[in-house]
C-alpha cells in the first residue's frame, strides 16, 4: 500500500528488508520522528465514562492514531505505522483472563488457580477482547488508508502467556512441581498462537501492507518479535529445556525476525539465542537506570561475532561516532533518539551514510 505523505516509501522499505539479511543499499536503517511544528489534527477527546470503555472504542482508537500520524514527521526511513492494543497481556485474554486498564495499559488476572482447571484456560473467538482487537484493527485498516500501515497487536505466547494464567511466582513453583502439565499447556498455547498470527497476517497482507508491531520495523517480510519475559527469573538450563522448543517453532513460522531481549536478568540466555539459526536478529533492552546504548558495547560486538543483526535502541546523538568506530554497518537497525529537528536529523543520516 502506497503511503500518499511519504514518497519515498518504497526506499524505506528496501533499506528495511536488506537488514534482515545484514545487507545496505546505501547505509543503514535510521529511524527518527519528530513533532510537526505545527498542530495539523488535534487528537479526539475522551468522554468515556470509564477507561475500559475508551479502551474498547475502536473508532476513538483508529481517530486518536490517524491524528498521530499527520502530526509526526517521519523522517529517514521511519515508516508510520499504528498498533491496535489493548494492553501487553491481551492474548492470555484470548484464553479467558480478564483485563482491567486505566489510563496508560492494562493488565491481568490469573484465571489457572488450580492444575485440574486447565481444560478451562481455553481460547475462543467468542473472547470478548479477540472481537474488541479485532475490531480495533479493522477500524485502523480503514482510517489509515495511505496514511500509515496497522500493525499486528502485541502478543505475547509461550512462557509470558502461561505466567498470566498462574502469576509469575506460581509459574516458578509449577516447573518443579509438575513440568509436564506446563509443557502441555505450552503446546496448546503455542498451536493456538501459529493460528492467531496467521489471521492477523493474512488481515493485515489483504489490505497489501507491510508488516510491522509494537517496534519500529516496517518490512514486506513474514516476521514479528518473539519475546520470553518469564526468563529473567529462570535458568539457562530451564529455559533451553522446558521454553526453547516452542520457542523455535515460533521462529520457522516467520521468515525472519528479531528477539526482544529484556533487561540484564535475562542476559544469561544470549548465548542460547545466539546458536539458534533460525533467529535473525536481537533487540537488546537494558532497560531504565543501567546507562545509555554505549555502554553495552560487548553485547552488541557478541551478537554481531554470531552472525545475527541487531537494533541500536534509543540512541542518542553522541554516541554515533562510537558506533561506527566499533561496529560494522551491516545488520545494525538504528533507532535515534533526542532528535531535536529535521535539520539535526539530517545531520544524522549524512554522518551514518558514511559508516563503512
Amino acid at each position: 500500500m502506497p503511503l500518499e505523505n511519504i514518497p519515498d516509501w518504497e526506499q524505506r522499505l528496501e533499506r528495511q528488508d536488506a537488514f534482515w539479511h545484514r545487507e545496505i543499499i546505501d547505509r543503514p536503517v535510521v529511524h527518527i520522528t519528530i513533532p510537526k511544528q505545527e498542530l495539523v489534527c488535534r487528537a479526539p477527546r475522551s468522554t468515556h465514562r470509564s477507561f475500559r470503555h475508551r479502551w474498547l472504542d475502536a473508532g476513538y482508537a483508529a481517530e486518536f492514531e490517524r491524528a498521530q500520524a499527520l502530526n509526526t514527521d517521519y523522517l529517514g526511513d521511519a515508516l508510520p505505522h499504528a498498533m491496535p492494543y489493548l494492553g501487553p497481556e491481551l492474548f492470555s485474554a484470548f484464553f479467558g483472563c480478564e483485563l482491567e486498564f486505566d489510563e496508560e495499559t492494562s493488565w491481568s488476572r490469573p484465571n489457572l488457580a488450580d492444575w485440574s482447571q486447565v481444560n478451562e484456560v481455553r481460547f475462543s473467538t467468542d473472547d470478548v477482547y479477540w472481537k474488541a482487537i479485532t475490531e480495533i484493527t479493522d477500524a485502523m485498516l480503514q482510517a489509515g488508508q495511505g496514511l500509515f500501515y496497522t500493525s499486528f497487536t502485541d502478543l505475547h505466547p509461550g512462557a509470558d502467556a502461561i505466567a498470566a494464567f498462574r502469576d509469575p511466582m506460581q509459574l516458578n513453583l509449577d516447573l518443579s512441581d509438575d513440568p509436564e502439565a506446563v509443557r502441555s499447556l505450552l503446546e496448546y498455547v503455542t498451536d493456538t498462537y501459529l493460528w492467531v498470527y496467521d489471521f492477523f497476517y493474512e488481515k493485515l497482507t489483504a489490505a497489501r501492507q507491510a508488516i510491522s508491531t509494537w517496534g519500529n520495523q516496517v518490512s514486506t517480510r513474514r516476521w514479528f518479535i518473539p519475546q520470553c519475559d518469564f526468563s529473567c527469573m529462570i535458568s539457562s538450563a530451564m529455559f533451553r529445556d522446558m521454553f526453547l522448543p516452542s520457542l523455535v517453532r515460533e521462529l520457522r513460522h516467520y521468515e525472519v525476525s528479531l528477539y526482544h531481549l529484556d533487561g540484564p536478568t535475562a542476559l544469561r540466555h544470549l548465548d542460547t539465542l545466539l546458536e539458534i539459526p533460525e533467529l535473525t536478529a536481537i533487540q537488546w533492552v537494558y532497560g531504565a537506570g543501567n546507562g545509555r546504548c554505549s555502554d553495552w558495547l560487548p553485547v552488541y560486538q557478541k551478537i554481531q561475532a554470531a552472525g545475527k543483526g541487531l537494533e541500536l535502541r534509543h540512541l542518542e546523538m553522541d554516541e554515533l561516532d562510537f558506533f561506527m568506530e566499533n561496529l560494522r554497518p551491516e545488520g545494525v537497525w538504528i533507532g535515534m533518539a533526542g532528535v531535536p529537528d529535521r535539520e539535526a536529523a539530517q545531520y544524522v543520516l549524512k554522518k551514518v551514510a558514511q559508516w563503512r
